[in-house]
């Protein structure tokens, strides 16, 4: 079975990098003393301290699993491969709704690296899914829960 392609921007495999080399280096040091500091108050059976601490353990050492499997299978997006003339992942694009005026300004990139709250939207997002691929000036369909919102590229960044 191949494991999936993960599709990051220069930044997303910064930050993935940074995230796993923090975890193996500060993490796992942290979450290492507080067990020891645990198994010394004793019966390990009835000890939250102990439980608490190799529940943590668990997660930092899946967490690294995950990062390193994604970073083997990562494909990076540079900057450069960017094309302003039509949206890729990579692009940053700005969308009028056409329904209410608003514009909107997303990043998109791989779904690792997604961030709603930072404007980066995944190029599997219902919204990734129908720009993909437009070129400025295209109205594009997204299909929400709620119904179809109507889109109008108005601008595509790099």
């Amino acid at each position: 079975m191949s494991e999936k392609e993960v599709i990051l921007t220069q930044e997303g495999l910064k930050k993935l990098e940074e995230e796993l080399e923090h975890l193996k280096s500060v993490k796992r040091r942290e979450v290492a003393e507080r067990i020891k500091v645990a198994i010394g108050y004793g019966d390990l059976s009835e000890n939250s301290e102990y439980e608490d601490a190799k529940n943590e353990q668990a997660f930092i050492e899946g967490r690294i699993i995950t990062l390193e499997k994604m970073l083997r299978n990562a494909r990076i997006i540079n900057n450069d491969e960017v094309d302003t003339n039509i949206v890729s992942i990579g692009s940053t694009v700005i969308l009028e709704d056409l329904e209410f005026g608003d514009k909107l300004e997303y990043t998109i990139v791989g779904t690792a690296e997604s961030d709603p709250f930072q404007n980066k939207i995944s190029n599997e997002s219902p919204v990734g899914k129908a720009i993909l691929g437009q070129k400025k000036g295209s109205i594009v369909d997204v299909q929400v829960p709620a119904g179809i919102i109507q889109y109008k590229i108005i601008d595509i960044k790099k």
